[in-house]
């Protein structure tokens, strides 16, 4: 008989949850959107109750869709958008709305500590290999101390987004080790650092935090009343989990020293999986702890597809919503040539700036070079070619790179681009077979809980399979050579140092 094995993959604007079998085929999905909450500038907050209903249709969703019911699933995995801090009485009510990774209402207080310890930022890099994010779980502890001390109080734990969502589905309190080393924490021990929470005042806290385990252990069980929220059977094991880089990691088949990926999304990323913690370069980038004793270092462009999409809506609303969007601006764009008539854009659409391949939290979008004579066409491939000229970008703050990489992402569904990217970075790019690698990740992480695999690294590898494989063209070699030596002068002269 099949196992079948569901991940449930929550992002802070939609929530994917997907059936999986034991080869790692995708067999049905389901999916909800929720909308972010931003009652004050800087807040990014998501409603409890409606995060937990999203999961439960999601579950249902995907269910109905894969032709099977719950008790077909042998085990549950999840993952979640990372950090941010959830907090919840010892009756495991929510106490307030779930803050999430986006938030940046601790900035200020950031600010006054680095002013208080002049070496903040580069300890914390030192112990968790992350550029700080006011997001992340410790800030916001500060935060929430001083201004919302009688919440904190009442608080029996604070945890992230997906140990919440286990929370409602088995009724335990647990957490994971690749969201504890980034709290921040540290990525060496792999755990939560007492250093960490002295750093940012909240040691006396250490107790409201879950302690960390495996995410390919077993974190609890389907409970009755989750049971008849989400068409689950009642039992049905619950893996621990893990934060949705190191998820999509194991699900695109990343999992190996040496292996580069990257991902071709709302957000730009790209790394390279090793079996030691790597802290260079320095005070630049993010170090994602994954299971099986192996880190994922990475360098972020926070904006990846959410360029095209704001290009799309700004230059062409007339195409907006055509099935056949993507054929048509491709086509508009291929007879221009690589380089584009000079005509460049710098994709730092995001409002938190950048990170990498320099920290600039002012940093912002731009186009440059363009005269009476350009057109919409040229700005469309501005925008194609200054993300993959940023992938190039962050490729090259990496050390340890070989000659392929493992591309995900809606970005990935571009054969154009995808070839864009092969040509300007020089390697193969291999675009894994399926679509939600999050999902997926989690999914292994339930089937190597309950024994369907040795390791999480085996059923990572077992389960891989590539669907298309991009060579780089050489002729083209000195064309992109001279757009990125553009590229990086137009960056170099707009960003700060």
């Amino acid at each position: 008989m099949t196992d079948y094995f569901l991940g449930i993959d929550a992002g802070s604007s939609v929530t994917k949850v997907a059936v999986f079998d034991e080869n790692g085929q995708q067999l049905g999905m389901g999916f909800r959107r929720i909308r972010l909450q931003r009652p004050y500038p800087g807040w990014s907050e998501l409603d409890p109750v409606l995060a937990w209903n999203a999961v439960s249709e999601a579950i249902r969703a995907a269910l109905a869709n894969a032709g099977i019911v719950g008790n077909d699933i042998a085990a549950v995995g999840l993952s979640a958008a990372m950090v941010g801090a959830w907090l919840v009485d010892d009756t495991g009510s929510a106490l307030r709305p779930g803050i999430v990774w986006e938030d940046s209402r601790a900035q200020d207080l950031l600010e006054r500590r680095a002013a208080d310890v002049p070496d903040f930022y580069q300890r914390v890099f030192q112990s968790d290999g992350c550029v700080l994010q006011q997001g992340c779980t410790l800030p916001l502890l500060a935060w929430l101390r001083t201004y919302e001390p009688d919440v904190l109080d009442r608080a029996a734990h604070v945890f992230g987004y997906k140990d919440f969502l286990r929370l409602k589905l088995t009724g335990r309190v647990a957490a994971d080790r690749t969201e504890a080393a980034v709290a921040p924490g540290s990525a060496r021990q792999r755990d939560h650092s007492p250093e960490m929470l002295a750093l940012f005042d909240v040691a006396d806290l250490a107790h409201k935090l879950p302690a960390a385990a495996d995410s390919e252990t077993i974190g609890g069980f389907v409970t009755a009343t989750a049971a008849t929220a989400t068409g689950l059977r009642e039992g049905t094991p619950v893996a621990i989990g893990a934060g949705d880089v190191p998820a999509t990691v194991i699900g695109a088949s990343a999992l190996e020293s040496g292996m580069a990926m990257a991902v071709l999304g709302t957000t730009c990323m790209v790394g390279i999986v090793s079996d030691q913690p790597v802290f260079t370069p320095p005070n630049l980038g993010l170090l994602f702890t994954l299971p099986g004793e192996n880190w994922f270092r990475a360098m972020v462009n926070v904006a990846g597809t959410l360029n095209l999409d704001w290009a799309i809506e700004t230059l062409l609303p007339d195409l907006a919503g055509e099935p056949d969007l993507y054929a048509r601006m491709e086509a508009m764009i291929a007879p221009l040539p690589i380089g584009n008539e000079g005509v460049t854009y710098l994709p730092y659409l995001s409002e938190s700036g950048i990170i990498a391949p320099v920290v600039d939290h002012e940093a912002r979008a731009g186009f440059y070079g363009l005269a009476p004579r350009h057109g919409r066409p040229h700005m469309i491939r501005a925008v194609y070619e200054g993300v993959t000229l940023a992938m190039r970008d962050l490729y090259q703050g990496l050390e340890g790179t070989g000659d392929k990489i493992l591309l995900t992402g809606g970005g990935a569904r571009s054969l154009m681009w995808t070839q864009m990217i092969a040509d300007a970075l020089g390697i193969t790019v291999l675009v894994p077979a399926g679509t939600e690698f999050g999902a997926r990740g989690a999914a292994l992480l339930a089937a190597t809980a309950i024994g369907r695999f040795g390791s999480i690294r085996e059923a990572s590898r077992a389960t891989r399979q590539i669907q298309r494989r991009h060579e780089p063209d050489g002729s083209v070699k000195p064309a992109w050579d001279r757009a990125f030596a553009n590229y990086r002068a137009r960056r170099d002269s707009s960003l700060r140092r």
